[in-house]
C-alpha cells in the first residue's frame, strides 16, 4: 500500500511523540481503530444537558428562568477563562495579548446584557412572582463566578463598600478587606441590619475560595498585570477601550439589567421590604450608590460622580 509523503510524516511524528512518553504508537494506533466514531450529542452531553433543568413548580415559565440563569453561568466561565489566561500566564504578556483575552470577556457580557430581555419579557409575571416564592432562599445574588471575575479582575480594595471606604484605608494583608465588599451589604436584612440566609449560605459555601483568591491573586489579578507593561503598552488606546469597556459591563451594565427586571417584577416600598425582612435591592443594586471601579484610574472623576448614570 502506498501512503502519502504527508501521511508517513503524520505517523513520524506520532511515533516520537509517543516514544517520548515512553509509549508504544502501534497500541494506540489499535486502539484507535476500535473506537466509535464521535457523535455530537456525545460529544457536548446533549441529553445531559437537557436534563438539567429541574423546576420546583408547575408553572411553565420557570424553566425560563432556570435555563437563562444556566447560560449565565456558562458565560461566566468563559470569562473566568479568558481573564486567567491573562492572570496565570508563565511571561508577560504584551497589550495585544491582553487586548485580545479581554475582549472576549466584553463579548461575553456585551451579550448577557443584550440577551436579558429575552428572560425579562420572555416570562408571565404573575408566573414569576409565584415560582420565585419557592426559590427562596436561593437568589442569583449567590452566584459566585460573579465575585470570582471581580476578584479577578482588580485589587481587594476596589471591592470595598463605598460606606466603608474611609474606615478601611489600608491592611497588611488583601484578605482582610473581605469582610467590607460591597455586595455583603447586599446581603444584609433593611429593618435589622443582620445578615440574610441567602448570604449565610454563599458565605459558608464560598468564603474559603474567595480568600484563597484574594491570596493568589493580589499581586497578579488583571488590573495589576496591566500595571505591569511598560508605560508605553499601558497608554494603548485598544487595551484601554477594552478595559473601560469590561468595567462598565461588569460593574454598571450587567448589574443595571438585574435593577430593571427586579423594578418590573419586585418593586415595593422600603418599609414593605423591610417589613418581609428582605434586602434593600433597591440600594444595593443601581451601580450610582455602589461605585465599584475595577479599573479606578482608567475614569476620570467627572466619569466617577456620573458612575451608573450612563452605560456609556
Amino acid at each position: 500500500m502506498h501512503f502519502e509523503p504527508e501521511v508517513l510524516e503524520r505517523l513520524k511524528q506520532l511515533e516520537e511523540k509517543y516514544a517520548a512518553m515512553g509509549q508504544n504508537m502501534q497500541s494506540y494506533l489499535e486502539g484507535l481503530l476500535y473506537a466509535d466514531f464521535l457523535k455530537y450529542w456525545d460529544y457536548i452531553h446533549l441529553d445531559v444537558l437537557l436534563n438539567l433543568q429541574t423546576p420546583r413548580t408547575s408553572f411553565p415559565d420557570e424553566e425560563i428562568f432556570i435555563v437563562y440563569h444556566q447560560i449565565t453561568e456558562l458565560y461566566f466561565k468563559l470569562s473566568i477563562k479568558a481573564i486567567k489566561q491573562i492572570t496565570d500566564a508563565e511571561e508577560r504578556l504584551d497589550a495585544a495579548t491582553l487586548t485580545k483575552y479581554i475582549k472576549r470577556v466584553n463579548d461575553y457580557f456585551t451579550h448577557l446584557v443584550q440577551s436579558y430581555e429575552i428572560m425579562v419579557d420572555g416570562m408571565d409575571k404573575e408566573q414569576f412572582l409565584k415560582f420565585r416564592m419557592s426559590l427562596l432562599p436561593a437568589s442569583g445574588f449567590q452566584s459566585a463566578q460573579y465575585r470570582i471575575i471581580e476578584i479577578l479582575s482588580t485589587d481587594a480594595q476596589n471591592l470595598i463598600y463605598q460606606g466603608s471606604r474611609e474606615e478601611v484605608t489600608s491592611a497588611a494583608d488583601p484578605k482582610d478587606y473581605y469582610e467590607y465588599f460591597y455586595w455583603k451589604m447586599g446581603g444584609k436584612e433593611l429593618a435589622t441590619g443582620k445578615k440574610t440566609l441567602t448570604l449565610k449560605q454563599f458565605e459558608e459555601k464560598y468564603t474559603p475560595e474567595f480568600l484563597h483568591l484574594i491570596d493568589t491573586y493580589a499581586t497578579r489579578n488583571l488590573w495589576q498585570c496591566y500595571k505591569a507593561l511598560p508605560e508605553k503598552e499601558q497608554a494603548n488606546e485598544a487595551l484601554i477601550h477594552q478595559l473601560r469597556e469590561m468595567d462598565l459591563n461588569i460593574e454598571v451594565r450587567w448589574p443595571l439589567m438585574h435593577y430593571k427586571s427586579a423594578v418590573r417584577y419586585l418593586q415595593k416600598d422600603p418599609e414593605d421590604i423591610a417589613a418581609t425582612g428582605g434586602t434593600n435591592w433597591q440600594k444595593y443594586l443601581p451601580p450610582r450608590f455602589q461605585k465599584i471601579y475595577l479599573f479606578p484610574d482608567l475614569f476620570s472623576e467627572e466619569e466617577k460622580a456620573m458612575w451608573g448614570k450612563s452605560t456609556k
